[in-house]
């Protein structure tokens, strides 16, 4: 599946970038719990799509978290994460990477790369407040 037609689908569909907003339309339940040892995660449960993000995040954290996990959700869907983690000694580093390249060309534009394209990753980091790494993502996804 292509991340970035994915992504674009969804934002013209719903004509916003906003996790909380999408996650509306889509009709999955989104529920704010005290979380310990993460910060939130999807589940697929009879037919249902939850996505669970720990209440104690603040907002922009919360933001970025719903739109990793939408990237679970549309790219994922049956794979059980927690159980591979925990049970298997299956690597799921590949399934995190896609989500966070996910969440990154949900909550940052084409458009908006192009208006700081003087910026570096860095200087990117600290304008939008993500870490250098999912920086890196998004200007990989865009340059592709």
């Amino acid at each position: 599946m292509d991340i970035k037609k994915t992504v674009d689908r969804l934002t013209r569909k719903f004509q916003s970038r906003n996790p909380f907003e999408i996650i509306q339309g889509l009709n999955t339940i989104l529920v704010f719990v005290p979380l310990i040892d993460t910060k939130a995660f999807y589940q697929y449960f009879q037919r249902n799509n939850i996505i669970y993000i720990d209440e104690n995040l603040p907002k922009s954290e919360q933001a970025f978290e719903c739109a990793h996990e939408m990237g679970h959700m549309f790219l994922h869907k049956k794979a059980n994460a927690i159980f591979m983690d925990t049970r298997t000694s299956f690597n799921t580093n590949k399934y995190e990477m896609e989500a966070d390249t996910f969440a990154m060309n949900l909550l940052i534009s084409d458009a908006t790369i192009e208006e700081y394209k003087e910026c570096n990753a860095e200087q990117l980091s600290r304008l939008f407040g993500y870490e250098k790494r999912l920086i890196d993502l998004r200007l990989k996804s865009f340059e592709e």
